[in-house]
């Protein structure tokens, strides 16, 4: 008996999520998906970069930064 309860709490314990990007941690994915919304709308802007307004310049940048190859040095 104590096999078959150590089987079912793995079993329970194996299908919970603690994934950040999971649509069950709605805080979290909910403020994720407002910021994808506008960094989207910024990206289409940044064809012309004169038509940014300084924030929308500054999301856009970190975001650059973020998906950029090199080494932080600020450390």
């Amino acid at each position: 008996m104590k096999k078959i309860n150590l089987i079912l709490i793995l079993i329970i314990f194996q299908s919970c999520s603690f994934n950040n990007d999971s649509a069950y941690w709605n805080e979290h994915n909910k403020k994720k998906v407002k910021e994808q919304k506008n960094l989207a709308k910024i990206i289409k802007k940044s064809n012309d970069i004169t038509l940014m307004s300084l924030d929308e310049y500054k999301i856009y940048i970190d975001d650059y930064i973020k998906k950029s190859k090199y080494p932080d040095i600020t450390r």
